[in-house]
């Protein structure tokens, strides 16, 4: 993590430890709420607008630094030996689902043929792996950051698309809470650029609404898997009709030269334990 990112990480746990919300920050340094959101989620200060919040938020920044070395070392991603790992034992990939969408352990020995003792013993292995803390009372803190991720193509990715994609896209996705968009789009290298960034950020504020939910009773709240995708795509269909054949290796392009994209957009909500991350990071670069 970047020393700055480190700073803005650290300024929104000060914020929140004294009971600053974005709305009242903005009323103090005269910034609309929408402008303080979109500076955070950027991560993007002048040297004057970050006094400004320091002022307004009665901090120095010898304080800010100091609590920002100090906090822990959140990890963005486990490595492919422990992505291993979970995946080599579907009960640990459970805890450790449930765990990032903040399934308590009762809820998760009522639903799943697992025991108290099973998940206390599994959620003891991804301790010691540093992907969250078990506190007493079975509670859990996770050590993992907002932005956590599987592994681009790793063991998790590798598992969903084997054993997960065609369940998960096995819907009609016209019911409640659900939704399904598919487009098909000729874009300048630029505009495919600046659309992955936007698709990037939609996952990022999914993942952010995901957090904020999480203070919500357990029963308040339902498990939703969002996916996203986008790349040069044609249906075979499609390739198996053009007049001239690409050379071995290259992406099916159309007569005009320009290779035909594809984007999809999925949400449905999933059982209360389905992996969030597996199925948000097939855009590319989050689902409760």
């Amino acid at each position: 993590m970047s020393s700055s990112m480190m700073l803005v990480d650290g300024l929104k746990r000060e914020l929140k430890a004294r009971g600053i919300t974005y709305a009242e920050l903005a009323r103090r340094i005269g910034m609309s709420e929408a402008s303080v959101k979109r500076m955070f989620a950027q991560r993007s200060f002048t040297l004057q607008r970050l006094d400004e919040v320091l002022a307004a938020a009665g901090l120095e920044l010898l304080d800010l630094t100091r609590s920002a070395l100090e906090a822990p070392r959140l990890i963005a991603q486990l490595s492919y030996a422990q992505e291993e790992e979970l995946i080599g034992d579907p009960k640990l990939l459970l805890v450790a689902v449930a765990a990032l969408n903040g399934v308590p352990v009762d809820e998760l020995v009522a639903m799943f043929a697992l025991t108290e003792a099973e998940t206390v013993k599994y959620l003891l292995r991804l301790d010691k792996i540093g992907f969250l803390v078990l506190k007493p009372n079975n509670r859990v803190k996770l050590l993992v950051a907002r932005t956590f991720d599987w592994i681009p193509d790793g063991p998790i990715q590798t598992w969903f698309r084997r054993e997960a994609a065609a369940d998960y896209l096995d819907a009609h996705f016209d019911g409640e809470g659900e939704m399904l968009r598919l487009v098909s789009v000729m874009l300048s290298p630029a505009s495919t650029v600046a659309l992955l960034e936007r698709l990037r950020q939609v996952a990022d504020d999914f993942s952010q609404q995901h957090q904020a939910d999480a203070r919500l009773p357990y029963e308040a709240r339902q498990s939703m898997t969002f996916l996203l995708a986008a790349r040069p795509w044609m249906p075979e269909a499609f390739a198996a009709l053009r007049r001239e054949l690409n050379a071995p290796g290259q992406a099916a392009r159309e007569p005009g030269g320009k290779p035909d994209g594809g984007i999809t957009g999925a949400v449905r909500p999933a059982p209360a334990a389905a992996p969030r991350h597996p199925a948000s990071s097939s855009a590319r670069r989050s689902s409760r």
